[in-house]
């Protein structure tokens, strides 16, 4: 039996790989999208839906669900798998993000975070030891590391000290973590200074993890900056544990991110826009709630094996169910946009075994899919 967090790789196409991370719950194949259920429901879509088109991990959050409806609650039912009645991986973020997303109800010490829940104004305090104790009690087969993620922009003094703070954190973590049939991973930090995410790569190495977040992407700065920080930290990750670029999941950054060696992904993104009525598709996102769609009788996408495409739901049924704010509208399109991006790192992954991932990048291009 493969311990958990061992991590296989299968083929190489440039610095693009396929692979297989083994958790307590069952195989991983990478590059893989996860889609996100903060609280430990992925929005608008049953974990047998999510079975369905192909998911095969998604995201709780620690912040959000220590917050409610509590760690200890979520135990006594044997964790999130318990809890939610999903029986395949499940990963949880520390709750770092929020630390940065929350910042003005945030108070950053050496010793952890002191916030205000958003729900009730109470005060709490992260340490790294209690974000293990949370993170072990919901029993996700992956656990992040408590980290600080500097916002963008941040000047160098800042990123320093938020990189530093949270290599000792990730020491703590590996220190106060006890679990064996869970998997903790580090997150790497830098900002958007080269060297820093070099120092910090190499610093997170060292305490030979089974895997590595990569922390404080996607957040305001421009996509090509995004790329050339991977690229330069890239040879200085471990080549045999799994990369998780955390927050990134459009079309174009999944495709982009796969082709410089990123092994995971997961976001909002494609929940988050279907209640809006915004649609991926392979000739770029499609917003239904437009009037161009009121007779338009064609799926979602030709050719889409999602349930709402192969199953005569129209775009103009649809359109008028976004239009008269139907519940139905947002689980027929965030099923649709889910497979859609789960079908998209099927073909990533077929594409890097028959070594062409570049062409099918330029393919996906001239169709328009990352418009």
């Amino acid at each position: 039996m493969n311990t958990p967090g061992t991590f296989q790789i299968h083929a190489t196409d440039g610095a693009a790989r396929t692979g297989v991370l083994q958790t307590a719950h069952g195989p991983v194949n990478t590059p893989i999208f996860m889609p996100v259920g903060t609280v430990g429901s992925v929005k608008a879509i049953a974990p047998d839906d999510l079975n369905a088109i192909g998911a095969e991990i998604i995201l709780g959050n620690t912040y959000h669900l220590y917050l409610r409806p509590g760690d200890e609650l979520v135990a006594r039912r044997g964790g999130l798998h318990g809890f939610n009645a999903w029986d395949k991986p499940i990963l949880t973020d520390s709750g770092g993000f929020q630390v940065f997303s929350l910042a003005s109800a945030n108070k950053i010490k050496e010793d952890g975070v002191e916030f205000r829940s958003l729900l009730d104004g109470r005060k709490y305090f992260f340490t790294p030891e209690l974000v293990m104790e949370i993170e072990e009690a919901l029993g996700a087969d992956i656990a992040m590391a408590f980290d600080e993620c500097a916002p963008y922009p941040s000047d160098r003094e800042y990123t320093i000290a938020a990189m530093e703070r949270t290599h000792r954190w990730a020491v703590r973590c590996k220190a106060a973590h006890t679990r064996p049939d869970q998997a903790l991973f580090g997150i790497v930090q830098g900002g958007m200074f080269a060297d820093l995410r070099i120092e910090s790569a190499k610093f997170l190495a060292s305490l030979d993890l089974p895997g590595y977040g990569i922390g404080g992407l996607s957040v305001g700065e421009p996509k090509e900056m995004m790329y050339d920080m991977l690229e330069q930290m890239m040879p200085y990750m471990p080549a045999n544990k799994p990369r998780y670029l955390m927050g990134v999941g459009s079309p174009d950054c999944l495709v982009e991110g796969a082709v410089r060696g990123i092994d995971m992904f997961d976001c909002v993104l494609q929940t988050r826009i279907a209640r809006n009525g915004l649609a991926l598709t392979g000739s770029g996102k499609k917003m239904l709630r437009n009037a161009s769609f009121e007779h338009d009788f064609t799926p979602i996408e030709e050719g889409c094996d999602c349930y709402a495409c192969k199953n005569g739901f129209t775009r103009a049924y649809i359109r008028h169910l976004v239009k008269c704010k139907e519940i139905l509208a947002a689980q027929l399109i965030t099923t649709h946009n889910l497979r859609f991006s789960l079908r998209l790192m099927e073909q990533v992954r077929e594409a890097i075994e028959q070594d062409r991932l570049l062409d099918f990048r330029e393919e996906l291009k001239a169709k328009g899919t990352f418009d």
